[in-house]
């Protein structure tokens, strides 16, 4: 049964809204993998993610202390922080580090790459709001096209376990249920900013318990090679883009929020071609073209009629 909408979200924000922030979010979170790259694969996957999550969580502590604030959770708001951190923050990020031991990034990503199709259907069922419209789905399907041929050849690698791609079915399944969960928050616990703060708190912290208990401190200690490239990942590559994106979702909803899983990948091959003159290929220029074009159709589409 479907629920009906909160009347303090807006109805439809403008198509300016939520074109400029998919962009804002998706170059922010895009350039990640330049940064994570230019450690040269010194830093351990959980250090990064420990790093990460613990320096997006200080500035967004910050921003909330400049707003008058405080920065820990009201007693309403901590099972939000901790569901948030967990389905959108270590969870996935664990997961990941063990599938991508065993099954190509290829076939990893194009997996990944189903969130916004399985968040478009639970929203469908779940929210009054996110009813499917045919431009809606024909759209998610275009952007999943358009990744697979992003990925082109890498697609079909060979390798991995069932439990590798498990555990990227978990990663999908993960962010698509923290990207719905964010959505049904109530508007007095909603606040994007410290649902941010709350989801990178628990996440970093996490994410430093698992990097302690498994590697030991001195995992950390190549970090200090490359502080600038770790501040650009925590400050500019999770911090802004997350508090844009849940702000996204409480006012757009999570199917066309969920389109910068689509946009990520183009921006990520994009700098790789800029910043570390990798090559361009026609392919990568027509996925990025497939691409924009269903996440244009989602993003200025309107929701299905009610059965």
């Amino acid at each position: 049964m479907t629920t009906a909408p909160e009347t303090t979200l807006p109805a439809d924000p403008g198509r300016a809204f939520i074109v400029g922030n998919l962009v804002t979010c998706s170059f922010f979170w895009g350039c990640s993998f330049l940064f994570i790259k230019l450690m040269s694969g010194e830093v351990a996957p959980l250090a990064v993610a420990a790093g990460r999550g613990l320096l997006g969580a200080a500035s967004l502590a910050l921003w909330i202390v400049w707003l008058g604030q405080k920065p820990w959770p009201r007693r309403h708001e901590l099972r939000h922080w901790l569901v948030l951190g967990t389905t959108n923050g270590w969870v996935p990020n664990l997961l990941v580090s063990y599938a991508l031991i065993q099954l190509a990034s290829g076939p990893a990503a194009m997996i990944q790459a189903a969130g916004p199709l399985v968040t478009a259907i639970a929203a469908h069922f779940l929210f009054a709001e996110e009813r499917l419209s045919g431009r809606r789905i024909g759209g998610v399907l275009i952007g999943m096209v358009g990744v697979a041929v992003l990925i082109g050849p890498r697609l079909v690698e060979g390798g991995g376990t069932a439990l590798s791609i498990l555990a990227m079915v978990g990663v999908t399944l993960a962010y698509a249920a923290g990207n719905l969960y964010t959505r049904a928050v109530p508007a007095s616990a909603g606040d994007p900013a410290r649902l941010a703060l709350g989801q990178q708190t628990v996440s970093g912290l996490v994410a430093l318990a698992l990097t302690l208990a498994f590697l030991g401190p001195m995992a950390l200690a190549p970090i200090q090679n490359h502080i600038p490239a770790m501040l650009a990942l925590g400050v500019a590559s999770t911090a802004v883009p997350m508090a844009l994106f849940m702000k996204l979702i409480r006012a757009a909803g999570p199917t066309r929020a969920a389109m910068t899983g689509y946009l990520v990948p183009t921006v990520a091959t994009i700098m790789g071609i800029v910043v570390l003159g990798e090559e361009l290929e026609l392919r990568q220029v027509i996925g990025g073209g497939i691409v924009l074009a269903g996440v244009y159709l989602v993003s200025t589409s309107r929701a299905g009629r009610r059965a």
